[in-house]
């Protein structure tokens, strides 16, 4: 028989598997899955408990609402930066993504969620009328208002539903296929779904060419829009907060943090995925060891903005530069500072470089759950560090330094408790719910990849050799 024959009849029956496996796999319904929705569902009304009592202290005083702005600073700095892993790779024209890119689009639904939890620190945050320090040029002599008083909340509102609604067209685009594959051989509620999500997709190739074209442009905005959210963020609703904070810097290293922050949650999620979700077969060392490099990248690079930023700060030593060393860094939150330092530099880049850690499937997942905790520990020092310092009306502070005694540190309450465990679990609620409607692998993606693969003898041994696509 003619061995390109074999070679076709060989790759169609692994697309069929590949159909029929993962097919199967999105259509079940254990009562472990439906467990855990359970208790992430109880652990969100408590988040929705803590939000209520935070309403009867009202929006005055925004030092009660600092654990909240860290909670959504985090779920945005974690959640919406993971998408960035099926992006950045994809337009690489990397094979190893192809399993967990799906995955990295899923969390952009969270971004839905996410805005509504923005809505209170809109309220929260003073408009430009009270004169307190602002990016926005404003004047409140007549003649002088060169731009609203609402601006920080306009605009920051616009941008952050830009970055929601090119999250979850990427993810509907990239779902499109599946979703036609699913009308045509799925089953039950979710087959009902799919036929209204799928639209007239039948695979033809001018579709297919529209699909990878739009893919990469909506990839590309999504970065472009997710830095400027991070800018955004950083400046109006922390960095403005803190007066003698100058740090040209920030946005930056916000985002740059979110891109080590999204590694890290989808290191996480693949290793679930693999260890619970029976996709052995689908997730191996390739993914484990593409990711683990760019999170040790990305921790060498955190620390690298970290320091640019304090050693100004350092070397400089003027008064207002030292108080908010003190505040952020040395002073009342000194314990959690050590806590980001060594979780989010120290133990991946000492960890990372030990093979039988770097090498194995449970290291680098490991080294991930610190990264995510050191990020919320990061978020919690920056945001309720911020949130604390009294406003320009308190006769020991000015516009342009701290107070020269050291702030107290802000405990959590009760109410912040139950925003913090409800609002990741929320998160991770509205994901796994996601993941019901929309294939947690790629299945069109892992044909594909059938078609760019051959084996050949090599020595005594027989090899896989990838192709890349044009």
């Amino acid at each position: 028989m003619n061995p390109h024959v074999i070679t076709a009849k060989s790759t169609l029956d692994k697309k069929s598997k590949i159909n029929n496996t993962l097919l199967e796999r999105h259509q079940r319904n254990g009562n472990y899955f439906w467990r855990i929705i359970s208790l992430l569902a109880v652990f969100f009304i408590l988040g929705i408990i803590g939000f209520v009592m935070k309403l009867n202290s009202g929006f005055n005083d925004k030092v009660i609402w600092g654990y909240y702005a860290a909670m959504f600073a985090f779920i945005l700095t974690t959640a919406q930066a993971a998408p960035m892993v099926a992006i950045a790779p994809r337009l690489a024209k990397a094979h190893w993504r192809r399993p967990i890119s799906r995955t990295a689009e899923i969390w952009s639904i969270v971004g839905l969620f996410n805005l509504i939890l923005f809505i209170p620190i809109l309220w929260v945050l003073p408009s430009l009328e009270d004169r307190r320090r602002s990016l926005w040029f404003w004047d409140a002599a007549p003649g002088f208002e060169s731009v609203p008083v609402f601006s920080p909340h306009i605009w920051t509102t616009l941008a952050l539903c830009s970055l929601v609604f090119i999250g979850i067209m990427l993810l509907w685009l990239s779902a499109l296929p599946d979703l036609a594959l699913i009308r045509d051989k799925g089953t039950g509620w979710q087959q009902k779904v799919a036929k209204k999500l799928s639209k007239n997709w039948i695979g033809t190739s001018k579709q297919w060419h529209w699909l990878y074209h739009r893919l990469g442009i909506l990839g590309a905005l999504y970065f472009a829009m997710m830095v400027f959210v991070h800018f955004l963020i950083s400046i109006d609703f922390l960095l403005v907060l803190v007066p003698g904070w100058i740090d040209a810097l920030l946005p930056i290293t916000h985002a740059a943090n979110a891109l080590q922050a999204g590694v890290a949650t989808m290191m996480l999620t693949m290793f679930c995925l693999r260890k619970f979700g029976g996709y052995k077969d689908y997730i191996g060392y390739d993914q484990v060891w593409g990711l683990g490099k760019l999170l040790f990248a990305l921790s060498l690079l955190w620390f690298w903005f970290w320091f640019s930023s304090f050693n100004v700060f350092w070397y400089g030593k003027k008064p207002n530069e030292l108080s908010v060393i003190d505040l952020l860094t040395t002073g009342p939150y000194l314990i959690i500072f050590i806590g980001v330092f060594l979780l989010n530099f120290v133990f991946p880049l000492f960890m990372m470089i030990w093979n039988p850690i770097r090498r194995s499937f449970w290291g680098p997942p490991l080294i991930a759950v610190g990264v995510i905790i050191g990020t919320f520990l990061d978020r919690i020092r920056l945001y309720v560090a911020a949130y604390s310092v009294p406003g320009i009306g308190d006769p020991n502070v000015s516009k342009h330094a701290l107070p020269t005694h050291s702030l107290p540190t802000h405990l959590p309450e009760i109410s912040d408790v139950f925003i913090m465990l409800g609002y990741i679990s929320g998160s991770i609620l509205v994901f796994m719910l996601a993941t019901k409607i929309i294939p947690v692998i790629n299945i069109w993606e892992q044909r594909e990849v059938v078609m760019y693969e051959i084996h050949k003898k090599f020595h005594r041994t027989e090899v896989k050799i990838l192709g890349k696509p044009d």
